[in-house]
């Protein structure tokens, strides 16, 4: 690895960093109810707008077609399911799960929040099985962390995808 890439996954560390630690305070002022509700609230319906590898090779794909499906309850919790072309230009599946934390309001139809998302990631195969962690059967772990805006029915999300590269999707609430 160069010491520019050491320099900026130490300066994105500290960036995600700055933007998780909101979700501590955020989770105490919004009391979720456990288990969750089997309440729909919203759909949320995304794409993918830009993606960038932290260590960009020439055979990396940067554009994911990605669309994906998200379900949210009341109390900010979520399931979704995402299909994209990955790095490699495969077809791929993310099922997760996960919850939205808000930490700015500074209008009543204009939030920033975070989201921390976990599930099950499929489609990196043959030569490429091992670009992603315990890929061992097929089907490996997934923790993505985000951050995002929501203006009226609108949202969009800045999501890392581990220490590989970063994604921004936008998308419309129903």
């Amino acid at each position: 690895m160069t010491p520019s890439g050491k320099t900026a996954r130490r300066g994105l560390a500290g960036l995600l960093l700055c933007l998780l630690l909101p979700v501590t305070a955020a989770a105490g002022s919004h009391s979720p109810s456990w288990p969750p509700k089997l309440e729909l609230n919203h759909v949320l319906v995304q794409t993918s707008l830009f993606t960038t590898h932290f260590s960009p090779r020439d055979e990396h794909n940067n554009h994911q077609n990605l669309i994906s499906v998200e379900l949210n309850n009341p109390d900010r919790w979520l399931a979704g399911a995402a299909w994209f072309k990955n790095s490699h230009d495969q077809p791929t599946w993310y099922w997760y799960v996960g919850r939205k934390f808000p930490f700015w309001e500074p209008a009543e139809n204009l939030s920033f929040r975070t989201k921390l998302t976990a599930g099950a990631l499929r489609g990196y195969k043959g030569e490429h099985r091992d670009s992603i962690p315990f890929n061992r059967y097929g089907i490996a772990p997934a923790i993505l962390p985000s951050v995002g805006v929501r203006w009226e029915r609108f949202e969009a999300d800045l999501i890392v995808f581990g220490t590989a590269g970063a994604m921004v999707t936008g998308g419309v609430r129903f």
